[in-house]
């Protein structure tokens, strides 16, 4: 190792491209980069999402902590404007995952899943927070579900803070369900 590269900086975060993640924090190049397995264990700790669900996606961060999930591989670095599926807000106190991937991926989730009647899951659907003191899990982000058909389906990502339900349901894909 030369003067110079004791010196160097370590490799920054570049949020004009996507770069896979490392399998483990022993292969970490970019301080603060989220591992493979640490985005595994997270969604197995937080919700029962088993590690297989992921199996054939590869992982990347683009930008500073949105990770994401594509059923495929690609060189990395590289540089496009989406690839696969936002799964997860990282490089926070609190990840947060994505609407899209709860609907996705957490059909069989097993943890911090609150299921909602008719009329909680309509109000959760408009984006509306709503008292919901029967809920005796964790705190935090939590898989807002409804039951059809005889299936629990997953409506979105909720925020259950002191009694309280709050929908993170995007703008954009609100629905008045009533």
């Amino acid at each position: 190792m030369t003067d110079a590269d004791s010196n160097a900086d370590p490799p920054e975060n570049d949020g004009q491209q996507f770069d896979r993640l490392p399998a483990t924090a022993d292969e970490r190049v970019v301080p603060g980069r989220p591992t493979r397995e640490e985005v595994l264990q997270w969604w197995d700790q937080r919700f029962g999402v088993p590690p297989k669900t992921w199996d054939g996606h590869t992982f990347w961060e683009k930008g500073n902590g949105k990770i994401w999930a594509f059923a495929a591989d690609v060189v990395s670095p590289i540089a496009v404007e989406g690839l696969g599926l936002r799964i997860l807000r990282a490089r926070q106190e609190h990840w947060k995952p994505s609407t899209n991937a709860v609907q996705r991926f957490c059909r069989d989730a097993t943890e911090n899943v609150v299921v909602l009647d008719g009329e909680e899951a309509a109000c959760f659907a408009r984006g509306d927070d709503q008292d919901l003191p029967r809920w005796d899990g964790d705190w935090g982000y939590v898989v807002a579900a409804h039951e059809i058909a005889g299936d629990v389906e997953p409506i979105g990502v909720g925020l259950y803070l002191h009694g309280e339900l709050r929908s993170t349901v995007p703008k954009g894909r609100r629905e008045d369900l009533e």
